[in-house]
């Protein structure tokens, strides 16, 4: 019998809510702007709403087990079969049944990027094996590799990376992706590559294509991003048959609701929300690139602001009681204490943020 798992020495910390910046400050809801959680500011597309309602009478019944009719309207997305599509409940129900299937082993996980991948490696009695970026946040396949042992099960790659919002080069995928084939993954199949693109549709370049070509490729994806389904929690991913069919074996379930997947099917069908939304983040992306500090260029809907010689908490602490909430990448392992992350609002949200931190600067400038 496996030993009960121990505690993450760390949990996972999410944006603040509005109902907590309302409650902290005394700021009315409706004046509060959201902007530290990366969540669509034009909402759901209306047909998803539609689709939940029209839905909502059959909640007493039981969901596709496998969520067979969601993955149809997903390969119609992709471009890739049913045979190579599993959905779950959001992308971190994809990666819990992932590490159920691959662990105890290492997680190779370069850092900073999302929390989650320690915390599941840690839950499914793993041991994260963390690299560090550069200072640009960029990745160095042969540091990653160097840690490869034959304890080696999964090696995550966030693109665009969260907070960082860089991409991950097609070179170094593949370099990473060839030069660990020979670790003890899945069956036969190395050590796994999950390649986390939970905000690929707001970038000019996707590797899932690359799936075809490697036998260790797993590309995560979600609609809570740019289809603006967060509070439904859908999250698929693609890989090669084989593997879909070892993860289905550790798979819970009826884990897709049967609201979440008439609505995610509705969205995949708004070609015209989904352009709306992208277009939005593509240039709310530049009105947050005027934030009088170092911004780093993004490929995500949002920003990472370099708020030095400043603490990253005391400039979310202070532009919470204005009513804005920003995140805070302090707890992010590795981030340092000086990053803010900013998502992308609507036009009106976006102007005033910028705002905000002009008005903070300049505030701070003059008691120099």
């Amino acid at each position: 019998m496996k030993p009960l798992p121990t505690s993450p020495t760390t949990k996972y910390v999410p944006g603040r809510s509005i109902a907590e910046i309302s409650e902290q400050y005394n700021i009315p809801a409706d004046a509060i702007i959201k902007l530290g959680s990366n969540e669509n500011p034009l909402g759901p597309a209306p047909s998803a709403v539609r689709a939940i309602i029209k839905h909502a009478n059959n909640v007493s019944i039981y969901p596709d087990s496998d969520a067979s009719a969601l993955c149809d309207a997903l390969s119609g997305y992709t471009g890739y079969p049913g045979a190579n599509i599993v959905a779950s409940a959001g992308m971190d129900g994809v990666i819990d049944t992932m590490m159920r299937m691959l662990m105890p082993g290492e997680a190779i996980i370069p850092v900073p990027t999302f929390s989650y991948y320690g915390i599941t490696a840690r839950t499914h009695h793993g041991t994260p094996v963390f690299v560090s970026r550069d200072e640009n946040f960029g990745l160095d396949p042969q540091a990653i590799l160097s840690q490869v042992t034959n304890e080696t099960r999964v090696i995550f790659l966030c693109s665009p990376n969260n907070p960082s919002g860089n991409l991950v080069s097609e070179s170094d995928l593949r370099t990473i992706l060839a030069g660990c084939g020979d670790c003890n993954g899945c069956d036969g199949c190395g050590a796994v590559v999950f390649l986390d693109e939970a905000y690929i549709e707001f970038s000019e370049r996707s590797m899932i294509h690359l799936v075809r070509e490697y036998d260790n490729l797993m590309v995560g994806r979600t609609l809570s991003k740019a289809f603006g389904l967060a509070g439904l929690r859908v999250g698929y991913a693609v890989m090669p048959e084989k593997m879909r069919d070892e993860y289905l074996r550790y798979a819970t379930p009826f884990s897709v609701s049967s609201l979440a997947t008439a609505a995610g099917i509705a969205a995949l069908g708004d070609d015209a929300h989904l352009k709306q939304s992208v277009k939005l983040v593509r240039d709310g992306r530049k009105v947050l690139m005027e934030i009088p500090f170092k911004v780093y260029p993004s490929e995500a809907n949002f920003v990472l602001v370099d708020v030095s010689p400043h603490q990253s908490g005391e400039v979310c602490e202070l532009l919470a009681r204005e009513g804005i909430i920003v995140r805070d990448c302090s707890s992010f392992r590795d981030a340092g204490d000086t990053l803010v992350r900013v998502s992308v609002g609507t036009p009106e949200q976006n102007e005033r943020v910028v705002e905000a931190f002009s008005e903070f600067k300049s505030c701070n400038v003059a008691t120099l």
